[in-house]
């Protein structure tokens, strides 16, 4: 009777072991695809291009999940620095990346770049810092994602006509010119030369007369627009009663020269349309800011360098124009509209 029952019980483990060497054998192994981007930016601490970076870092997230694919993203931050920069392309290449976005340094030297990817057949997304277009024409597979520079000004300057038809007492000498000052980005960027000659002309093409103090770069940051700010107070002093800033944090570095010194605001705009610009024009602080899309620019950069590590024919997927650029468009920021989304929301 045991031996009955022990040659039972080693026909059931048999049994059981070739069932489950069977299931074993008939699994399919799934493999998860895994792309690599590498992204390298001009400056981390940029508060624009950070937002745009934190952006393109969750729609990474999304996609993963929805699409069951593992996403690999390497970023490396220049600190200004073109030479850092050029040495990030060649790890980045090294590193076996399907597909390089940058935010150049120097947008003239942007052919270096071009002929390092080329070599090692790499696509390449230009973003916010546009290369000249014969760089662009160098290869089939270079691209560049921004917004139209031009727009933001004249948008900047749609602000500034409305606040002077508001109230008339912004020429605070009553000499029927608006005194004005100019921080702008840097030397030679595209965006600044663009931002500010649009809003100029969209000013005085609206019949108001201008008179520029003063201009100079403050290569986009809050801590030298203060500075600047600070030198054209001790010599125009009440003069000044516009500020035209190609950026919020410049805008922001000008608020805070005059809050230093307790002294009255004049209009001050900016671009970006940061969370910290609003608070400010919530404030009434700022008279108003345009806001240049970093979510939307991040959706588009990251869409089209997913189709380009994918392998994917990017003209069937996306619009582009000239098969090289795509655009995200420039807004006015205002608040009474960014309210009723809110209470819409709740």
């Amino acid at each position: 009777m045991k031996q009955k029952k022990l040659y039972l019980l080693c026909c059931i483990f048999l049994l059981l072991f070739q069932v489950s060497c069977s299931k074993k054998t008939t699994e399919k192994v799934i493999i998860v695809p895994e792309i690599k981007i590498g992204l390298t930016v001009y400056r981390k601490d940029d508060t624009f291009i950070n937002m745009i970076v934190a952006n393109i870092q969750e729609e990474g997230k999304e996609a993963e999940q929805q699409k069951n694919i593992k996403i690999t993203m390497n970023i490396m931050d220049a600190k200004g620095s073109q030479t850092m920069q050029n040495e990030h392309i060649d790890k980045l290449i090294e590193q076996g990346c399907d597909v390089l976005c940058v935010n150049l340094v120097d947008r003239t030297v942007a052919a270096t770049i071009i002929d390092k990817a080329k070599a090692a057949n790499i696509p390449v997304i230009f973003f916010n810092r546009e290369p000249v277009k014969e760089d662009l024409e160098r290869w089939d597979k270079v691209y560049y994602v921004g917004a139209e520079a031009s727009e933001s000004g004249k948008l900047e300057g749609q602000i500034v006509i409305e606040q002077y038809h508001k109230n008339h007492a912004i020429d605070k000498n009553g000499d029927g010119k608006l005194q004005y000052v100019v921080l702008e980005g840097e030397q030679g960027h595209q965006d600044a030369l663009l931002r500010t000659e649009y809003a100029v002309k969209t000013i005085t093409e609206a019949g108001i007369q201008m008179d520029k103090l003063a201009g100079d770069t403050a290569n986009w940051l809050r801590s030298q627009a203060e500075t600047k700010m600070n030198q054209w107070l001790q010599i125009y002093d009440d003069k000044i009663e516009l500020i035209l800033c190609n950026n919020d944090d410049m805008a922001l570095g000008a608020i805070d020269a005059y809050e230093n010194i307790e002294k009255e605001l004049p209009v001050v705009v900016g671009i970006d349309g940061t969370a910290l610009a609003i608070e400010a024009m919530a404030q009434g602080k700022l008279a108003g800011t345009v806001k240049n899309d970093a979510e939307k620019q991040a959706e588009l950069i990251f869409k089209l360098g997913y189709h380009l590590a994918m392998g994917e024919d990017v003209t069937k997927n996306m619009y582009l124009l000239r098969e090289k650029y795509i655009f995200a468009q420039y807004s006015i920021v205002r608040l009474e509209e960014m309210t009723k989304e809110d209470e819409y929301k709740k």
